[in-house]
């Protein structure tokens, strides 16, 4: 069951490298990386309950808290310069 999700997740990760291509402002793209990083996270973290390893759950959270960060800060440096 498990694997489905993960190809699904998978599925839905290349229509969003589509948005990322294809859109049409900057806000779109960063919306999609965003997107990405919240795909890769819960892939990690269905890995670890399929693997029964526990430090992959560390890993999923440090990269949560990265990921977050650096939407942020890309938010912030497109919104001062006016764009990429």
């Amino acid at each position: 069951m498990l694997t489905v999700v993960l190809a699904v997740l998978s599925f839905f990760g290349l229509v969003v490298m589509l948005r990322i291509l294809l859109g049409p402002t900057v806000w779109d793209r960063l919306l999609g990386l965003n997107l990405i990083a919240s795909k890769i996270l819960v892939a990690i973290v269905i890995l670890a309950r399929l693997m029964d390893l526990a430090f992959l759950l560390d890993i999923a959270l440090v990269y949560a808290v990265l990921g977050f960060l650096g939407t942020i800060l890309m938010a912030r440096f497109i919104e001062k310069r006016g764009g990429i």
